[in-house]
């Protein structure tokens, strides 16, 4: 229970954290685990571009910082974990709302545990799509992530 209050409260904080807020998007659920999280943009005002449709940079902006929260959350504080690199494939211009889904399985943070134990760091590749309500794919989102126990490396 006290880890779903706390999953909740960090939704509403994370939703009202400026350099997020600014996006237009919105984290709509995070498990208590943080093995899942979902957000939504809404196309309006904030998050339309000249053309009328969704403007890319709040499609890339609404999904850029889960991921990372994500495996800060669910690995510890003995891990530090950085942004490396991302790409977006635009595929169909962005008329209502966009969801995206994220999910971390177990297997996948076993798989960083046991890479760390061989070596200082590894780097995790993770895609994430912008759908609409009928699951039609607008933008695909693709996060290198680099992940150490080293407090002094970055990426």
């Amino acid at each position: 229970m006290f880890d779903a209050l706390r999953a909740r409260i960090s939704r509403h904080v994370f939703n009202w954290f400026p350099a997020y807020w600014g996006t237009g998007g919105r984290i709509t659920h995070i498990a208590p685990d943080w093995q899942e999280v979902w957000i939504e943009l809404p196309l309006n005002w904030r998050t339309k571009n000249y053309v009328g449709t969704t403007y890319g940079g709040s499609m890339y902006g609404a999904v850029d910082p889960v991921y990372m929260m994500m495996l800060i959350r669910t690995l510890g504080e003995e891990y530090v974990v950085w942004d490396k690199e991302a790409e977006i494939r635009f595929k169909k211009p962005g008329r209502d709302t966009l969801y995206a889904t994220f999910r971390l399985p177990d297997e996948e943070l076993d798989a960083i545990r046991a890479a760390l134990e061989r070596t200082d760091s590894t780097d995790r590749v993770y895609s994430v799509d912008l759908v609409d309500e009928e699951g039609v794919t607008h933008a695909t989102v693709r996060k290198t992530l680099h992940v150490t126990t080293d407090q002094g490396k970055a990426a």
